[in-house]
Formats: structure tokens, C-alpha cells, sequence
């Protein structure tokens, strides 16, 4: 499975008419295109800063969507009153413990990695990270994309139930980013936290 994000450094004023573009136009108008497996929404109210990101069923499908979704991504884009970086993800891993509720929050975590050892940071993510981010409060699923095709970066997200539940883990989720970080030989690039405003995806969970 491959994703391509697009982050969207909008106005906190646009936020709510941003996602209810994306809700109502964008979506879908993405459904409409072939290979299209869904679509999420974090968003970050205070800053206005969005990122939207479509899922895809094989990189042919991705790369063959690029012209139309690029049309699809201006209009979402203006909708927010902000411009729109993107980037294309293999989705490498995802574990859900159950769907994402109304309500329901993000952190993301943008590491820097090391491409030879990408198959060994992997397995250690699975067989020990998704374990401890288990535990914390309110854990919903999990996800790890790496970038494509250089493989020299990866976002971790983690979503909780609500930002209650985010918020009482932070602490906790804190330590455990630092020392995992060097478990895995990755540099953490940045972390923010985000409302889940769509949850459409319909990735199968990937363990």
C-alpha cells in the first residue's frame, strides 16, 4: 500500500470550511479515481496547519492518479488559504486496536533514517514499539510510512481516542519516542499533535 500526503500551512480562520471540502468535494471526487483506497485528515486548529492523506493500492495506481489529484489538492488547498507540499509514502506498517471515534487525535512523529537498516528498524517497530505504544492511554492504532522511494524518512502516528487521552500520555509517550528513536538508529525530525477530522481509510491492517 502507498500514500500520498499533502500538508497544507492554511489559516486557522479556514479550518472547518477546509474540512468540509474535503468531506464533501474531495472525497468524493477521489473515489472516483481507480486505485483510490481512502482518505484522512489531521488538522491543527490553532495553526492552521493540515495534512491530508490519500491511500493508494500499488505505486501504478498512485503515480497514474498524479494529474487528477493535483486538481483535487489546489482547490483543498485554497479552501484552507494556504499552499500544499506533497509527498508520496510507502505504507509500512499499521495495527489497529479498533477504528478512530469522533474525537479522536494524532501525534505524529517525522523521523530521519538510515536506508540499510530499514528492514531491521521495521521489524524492531513491530515486534517492540506497537507492544509499549499499546499501553498508553487511550491507543486507538498506530501507523509507520516511510518516504518513497529514497527511504531516508518516516512518519510514526499514533491516534487515541481524544485529546484527553493524548494529552495524559504525553509525558510517557515522550520517553518512549527518545529512547525507541535509538533503538532504531532514527533521528526525530519533528512531533506535533493534530485532530483527526476524516478517517476514511481503508487500509487493511499491516503487521
Amino acid at each position: 500500500m502507498y500514500a500520498r500526503s499533502f500538508t497544507i500551512e492554511g489559516q486557522p480562520l479556514s479550518v472547518d470550511i477546509g474540512i468540509a471540502h474535503c468531506r464533501d468535494v474531495a472525497m468524493p471526487a477521489l473515489q472516483q479515481i481507480d486505485g483510490y483506497v481512502g482518505l484522512s485528515l489531521m488538522v491543527d486548529r490553532e495553526t492552521g496547519r493540515c495534512i491530508a492523506t490519500s491511500s493508494w493500492e500499488s505505486i501504478k495506481a498512485m503515480r497514474a492518479s498524479a494529474e487528477k489529484v493535483a486538481i483535487i489538492r489546489d482547490h483543498v488547498a485554497l479552501m484552507f488559504d494556504g499552499s500544499a507540499s506533497v509527498e508520496e509514502w510507502n505504507i509500512a506498517l499499521l495495527h489497529r486496536r479498533h477504528r478512530s471515534r469522533e474525537g479522536s487525535c494524532v501525534r505524529a512523529t517525522w523521523l530521519k533514517v538510515v536506508p540499510d537498516l530499514l528492514d531491521r528498524s521495521l521489524d524492531f517497530y513491530r515486534t517492540s514499539v506497537l507492544s509499549e505504544m499499546e499501553d498508553l492511554d487511550g491507543f486507538c492504532s498506530a501507523s509507520l510510512m516511510v518516504d518513497h522511494p529514497a527511504g531516508r524518512r518516516a512518519v510514526s502516528c499514533s491516534t487515541f481516542d481524544s485529546m484527553d487521552a493524548m494529552a495524559v500520555n504525553r509525558d510517557r509517550a515522550t520517553e518512549l519516542r527518545s529512547r525507541r528513536a535509538r533503538d532504531l538508529g532514527a533521528e526525530i525530525i519533528d512531533v506535533a499533535e493534530f485532530e483527526l477530522s476524516i478517517a476514511q481509510l481503508r487500509v487493511p491492517d499491516l503487521v
